[in-house]
């Protein structure tokens, strides 16, 4: 059959590559010059199948306010006259107890081992070449209830086959050395042996070199904006773009926050926002004062990965609007919280600024599957999970597109 893929994001290059393996004729639609060059291109490089808590937690709202006052906050909001951002922000709160937090972590565990599987294989049948790393993750925490707190979810988690640990705070520097710095402000971590790392926008560049020159290769429309669908009925017969219809067996939404503006025309409401996020990538100077294993500060909200010889540091959540603007403060807050965390490991005179929309849900789940039309599919709405969950809800896609029932449950992620 013939598929349509919209978007060259990492949620994209997945689909259509589980796709073209099923046999399918496929299709990319990107509006960029190039794949992976919007929120894949610099995220936290972190494949974090284990920790995926949703941001919506039971402890979360006591710290909004004191978030929306300081300039240095993880979380800011700026209110619109927009009635998503608003419905966005009530769902959220309606999201934050612990029944809706841990129905959403088992839910995500279920899709990122999945992934998790399925990211392994690919690297081992195919020449990807990405940074990619099995390192394990520590999350370190600042004081001993969001500790305590975390150990609690560990313990849940454990019951759904995680494999973490509790360390203490010798036993986090112990972990990874470069922490010495900000020793006395941990209070104990929680420790993932089993997460991996890898340059997310090389990941898509290696799939597209791959999906190329394949047994089905994959075409490419490049610098191609998709305006709007051409419908019979509940049928999509073909996509209209700023060159040309595309027309298709099957489509498949990928684009990400943008896809908001494309579905809602045609009567699909998607409970998606974009969350601002920001990083920096910063050439190594030091090695032994720079971080091995991928470290999430829990308290500031900052993950910091190794890439080759390069270090990733992302974070931050600007709940504002559509346009991926740079804020200078927001950098130099993040600049200023990785020179304090690993003094001496890397040239900041050369960061690589970069920020990024990553769509996400109320509640923290992905939306994947059917739609009110025969041959429309979703996979969009992943958060900060994108590189994660990429391979799963690709193969989750092909299976669909394919008439195949899906590996795994589907069960939290549609759109119903």
């Amino acid at each position: 059959m013939k598929i349509c893929v919209l978007g060259a994001g990492v949620a994209g290059m997945t689909s259509a590559y589980f796709l073209a393996h099923a046999g399918h004729d496929v299709t990319v639609v990107e509006r960029n010059s190039g794949v992976g060059l919007e929120t894949s291109y610099a995220n936290g490089g972190q494949l974090s199948y284990c920790y995926v808590a949703p941001l919506a937690g039971p402890g979360v709202l006591p710290k909004v306010p004191p978030w929306l006052l300081r300039r240095d906050s993880p979380l800011r909001f700026s209110p619109r006259l927009d009635y998503y951002q608003w419905r966005w922000c009530l769902q959220f709160v309606l999201a934050c107890n612990a029944a809706q937090s841990d129905l959403t972590t088992s839910r995500l565990l279920r899709l990122s081992f999945y992934s998790r599987k399925l990211m392994h294989a690919m690297v081992e049948s195919e020449p990807l070449d990405f940074d990619y790393v099995q390192n394990g993750k520590l999350v370190y925490y600042m004081d001993e209830a969001s500790y305590r707190g975390a150990v609690t979810t560990m313990e849940y988690q454990l019951s759904l086959g995680c494999e973490q640990q509790a360390l203490d705070r010798d036993a986090c520097v112990a972990r990874e050395p470069a922490l010495t710095a900000v020793v006395q402000d941990i209070a104990g971590g929680i420790y993932t042996p089993s997460e991996d790392a890898g340059d997310c926008y090389r990941f898509c560049t290696s799939l597209e070199h791959i999906m190329r020159g394949g047994e089905h290769p994959v075409q490419f429309e490049l610098d191609t904006q998709v305006t709007g669908f051409v419908r019979n009925a509940n049928h999509i017969s073909a996509v209209r773009t700023n060159r040309h219809d595309i027309e298709a067996d099957w489509f498949v939404a990928t684009m990400g926050a943008q896809s908001v503006f494309l579905l809602r025309p045609i009567n699909i409401d998607v409970p998606m926002y974009p969350l601002k996020g920001y990083s920096l990538t910063v050439p190594i100077e030091n090695d032994a004062a720079a971080p091995r294993v991928s470290i999430t500060d829990h308290k500031r909200k900052v993950v910091y990965a190794r890439l080759g010889e390069e270090l990733r540091i992302a974070g931050m959540a600007d709940i504002t609007n559509y346009r991926a603007d740079l804020d200078p403060a927001r950098i130099e807050v993040l600049t200023r919280q990785a020179r304090a965390t690993f003094p001496g490991s890397a040239d900041f005179s050369r960061a690589e600024p970069w920020c990024g929309l990553r769509p996400a849900t109320p509640e923290g789940t992905p939306v994947i599957g059917p739609t009110r039309y025969s041959n429309l599919l979703l996979n969009v709405g992943h958060g900060a999970l994108g590189f994660t969950l990429a391979c799963g809800c690709g193969k989750i896609i092909a299976d669909l597109a394919s008439r195949k029932e899906p590996e795994i449950s589907l069960d939290g992620f549609t759109l119903e």
